[in-house]
């Protein structure tokens, strides 16, 4: 059975890519926390969202990287916005 550890390796990601998918991970996470948050169900932000309902689960489940058009039409329903910051020097 394969481990993040081993297919990181096979796949041979640089530092960057790392980043880049742990950024994104965490992105995801957060929109799942804001939408139990605010109580609602995947089909109640997608009614609010005007998107279909397996477009939220496929972004929850992280299947593919979500588009910043998909992410602001969630996002700004819910009552939030993307911003840029500095990265944390530990990056």
């Amino acid at each position: 059975m394969s481990n993040w550890k081993n297919v990181r390796k096979e796949l041979q990601l640089s530092p960057e890519e790392e980043n880049i998918i742990e950024m994104e991970k965490e992105l995801l996470r957060t929109i799942v926390k804001i939408r139990e948050e605010q109580g609602l169900s995947q089909a109640e932000l997608a009614e609010k969202c005007n998107v279909k309902q397996p477009v939220i689960a496929r972004m929850e489940k992280a299947l593919h990287s979500p588009q910043i058009d998909s992410l602001l039409k969630i996002l700004i329903p819910l009552g939030y916005k993307l911003d840029i910051v500095p990265l944390d020097k530990r990056l």
